[in-house]
């Protein structure tokens, strides 16, 4: 009797080992659906893992064609379970033990010691957590401002990261990346949150408040999305003149002296916007020479030129302050020659302003200028530098004719625009040659130019 409850024994455990294997495999089938949802740039690392070697070595796909739907409760915790391939691999131990031998003592103790094993190997690997790598802190209502280095965001991984953080744990560990990690920007440790948003109509007392902000403050980011906020709103008219009355414009004009390029080029365009107004361009006038500094200083076509330069227009659309600049005529033309597209069309129209007052002539054609200026005139440029050039040549010549100043000639030096202009006599040959340009426009304003000759 004694025999016969031992073997029966024996083979109750063989029945309940294979039922639990069973179980275990029933559970893992769906549960690889869940892997399908990691991103791109990990599908080469987990290729190995949802994928499942055969005994024979042939590799399927889990969940491929099997119709099982996704396991998933919101609630799920991390768990120990065995993977489809642990549990083959059971299988395969088993049988290779139930036929080297043994008895079914032998098989039944080789199954329970291979299902030890694997989970005691499974319980030694931890589940995947999310991080954050991006780290930098923002106030949820405060906007972010256009055109800041950086942006106001967390970087792309980081926020990938966080939003596994947030989803379900997994319970099949990770191969860890090789990729390298993400550059974080810098993280703002206070937190501020800003009552208005940049693109909101503000009324007088809540332009006040932003006033408040930004004449307290030291913050570069605080103050940039007030300056934004200010110019946005400089933009109407009945807020321009609320603006000045309230005092904000030798608040915004103080901003300035900052070193910080991006926070000067939010103070151009605040006050750029503000300059429509005739009024504040009184209270601007203060700073025109400041902004004229700093404009032809500062780096070569950057954002801040372009800002100051823009300003400058506006303020010299009337006569009232061209005189304020006339020092600054060569640095003009220096720049006229040495920068890109966009301050070459923004130079132009702002030495137009000058040659359209015959008060400023002298001063203007007197200076010195490259001579290289003269490369202006050829036809590879586009219709708009063509046509700027042609007008400002066009008042030149006008305003000399008118003022009498082709008789006082000993009184330009050879490196004059006077000279350029209307004694080498290659300005003229150049204009000439724009009158058989494919462009019809340019065409017509070449001979409106050389009719007046």
């Amino acid at each position: 009797m004694g025999r016969t409850r031992e073997a029966g024994c024996v083979a109750a455990g063989v029945v309940i080992g294979a039922g639990a294997c069973y179980c275990v495999y029933r559970l893992a089938w769906g549960r690889d659906e869940n892997e399908k949802i990691w991103d791109e740039d990990e599908e080469s690392t987990d290729t190995s893992e949802t994928g499942v070697e055969t005994v024979k070595g042939a590799k399927t796909n889990v969940g491929a064609g099997s119709g099982a739907k996704l396991q998933g409760d919101s609630k799920v915790k991390p768990e120990v379970s065995l993977g489809l391939e642990d549990c083959l691999g059971v299988k395969e131990k088993a049988y290779s033990g139930s036929h080297s031998g043994g008895g079914l003592e032998a098989k039944a103790k080789a199954l329970f010691n291979t299902l030890k094993e694997q989970a005691s190997a499974k319980a030694g690997k931890g589940a995947r957590v999310g991080t954050i790598s991006g780290n930098r802190t923002l106030a949820p209502s405060l906007p972010c401002p256009g055109g800041r280095g950086g942006g106001c965001h967390p970087t792309r991984s980081g926020s990938r990261a966080g939003g596994r953080a947030s989803g379900k744990s997994k319970g099949k560990a990770r191969s860890k990346s090789t990729r390298a990690p993400a550059t974080t920007w810098p993280v703002r440790r206070g937190k501020f949150n800003f009552p208005y948003k940049i693109d909101d109509i503000l009324s007088a007392p809540d332009l006040q408040k932003v006033l408040n902000i930004l004449e307290r403050t030291n913050d570069p980011f605080i103050q940039e999305v007030a300056l934004v906020t200010l110019g946005n709103n400089a933009a109407y008219s009945f807020n321009q003149n609320a603006i000045r009355e309230l005092g904000g414009v030798p608040i915004i004009a103080k901003l300035i002296k900052t070193k910080d390029p991006i926070i000067r080029e939010k103070t151009y365009n605040a006050l750029n916007n503000l300059s429509v107004n005739a009024e504040n361009q009184g209270k601007i006038k203060t700073y025109i020479s400041q902004v004229c500094d700093d404009t032809m200083v500062c780096r070569l076509d950057s954002a801040v030129q372009m800002a100051g330069l823009r300003l400058l227009t506006n303020m010299t659309v009337t006569n009232h302050y061209q005189h304020l600049l006339s020092y600054s005529f060569p640095d003009f033309f220096a720049l006229l020659f040495l920068g890109n597209h966009f301050t070459k069309i923004q130079t132009m129209k702002l030495i137009i302003n000058f040659t359209e007052n015959p008060a400023m002539t002298r001063e203007l054609v007197s200076c010195k200028v490259p001579s290289e200026l003269i490369s202006l005139f050829n036809k590879e440029w586009d219709r708009e530098i063509l046509l700027n050039i042609l007008t400002l040549f066009e008042n030149i010549n006008d305003n000399i004719k008118n003022e009498g100043l082709a008789s006082s000639r000993k009184e330009f030096s050879r490196s004059s625009l006077f000279f350029l202009f209307k004694e080498s006599g290659v300005c003229v040959k150049k204009i000439k040659a724009l009158a058989n340009h494919n462009d019809l426009v340019v065409k017509v304003k070449v001979l409106k130019v050389l009719t007046k000759l």
